[in-house]
């Protein structure tokens, strides 16, 4: 009797396990699910402003001077400066570079040269309607695309290491750090002729809110998705 009582125990013991590791899983895919689904729209999102041709925001701006200027691709300039970003937020921070977010700059860079080389190779946009049509829809899809890559809380975009290190370092607020380094960059790529336009001061300006308004509800969704073995197993 005790031997089998033992047994029944102990496979208890193993489902429980098993959902557990069932749980995680699940979460681990969704998690996964909702980084990628983001960085695709979110480089889609991109590619479309640039082909707007009404300003890029600011990075975006800056990787497509860099390209007219010294060749390579945009998404090639994406995985250079933020491999570059990278070891200079390790400097500033003081802490060993977070490689993890090339994973993140490599699918960035790949996507939109996919979008932009490929995909939309032919694309052409005559009248300005359609170009602030466009323009809209991007700025949509970007705050979209970052709210929903965010969930993952992994492999974090190098510029967004550099407003923390800003931050640490200056003591400016993360808003603060965040505007001074787009205001900066945007006069960057002023100067080596990137696409700067009206596009541009919303990304710059008017981004924040938008994500805002795409994270509440999206992060509903996910915990939903993470909290529905939990909910099933009781």
């Amino acid at each position: 009797m005790f031997y089998s009582s033992w047994n029944i125990f102990d496979t208890l013991e193993k489902v429980s396990l098993y959902r557990k590791e069932g749980g995680m899983l699940k979460t681990k895919v969704t998690l996964g699910l909702f980084y990628t689904i983001g960085l695709v729209l979110l480089s889609f999102g991109i590619s479309m402003m640039i082909l707007a041709d009404l300003g890029a925001g600011p990075w975006d701006a800056l990787y497509v001077a860099l390209a007219d200027i010294l060749g390579f691709t945009v998404g090639t300039w994406i995985l250079i400066v933020g491999f570059l970003l990278i070891l200079l937020n390790a400097f500033l921070l003081k802490r060993m570079p977070d490689f993890f977010a090339v994973i993140t700059i490599f699918i960035m860079g790949f996507f939109i040269d996919f979008w932009l080389l490929f995909a939309f190779a032919d694309l052409i946009v005559p009248d300005t309607g359609s170009r602030i049509a466009m323009l809209a829809g991007s700025i949509l899809i970007i705050a979209a695309g970052v709210s929903l890559y965010l969930q993952a809380n992994f492999a974090p975009n190098p510029i967004d290491g550099l407003m923390m290190a800003v931050n640490v370092r200056t003591g400016l607020s993360l808003s603060k750090s965040k505007t001074v380094l787009e205001v900066a960059v945007m006069v960057i790529a002023l100067i080596i002729g990137g696409p700067i336009g009206v596009g541009t001061v919303i990304v710059a300006f008017g981004i924040g809110p938008l994500i805002q308004l795409f994270f509440v509800p999206v992060s509903k969704i996910k915990s939903k998705m993470v909290l529905a073995p939990d909910a099933a197993s009781k």
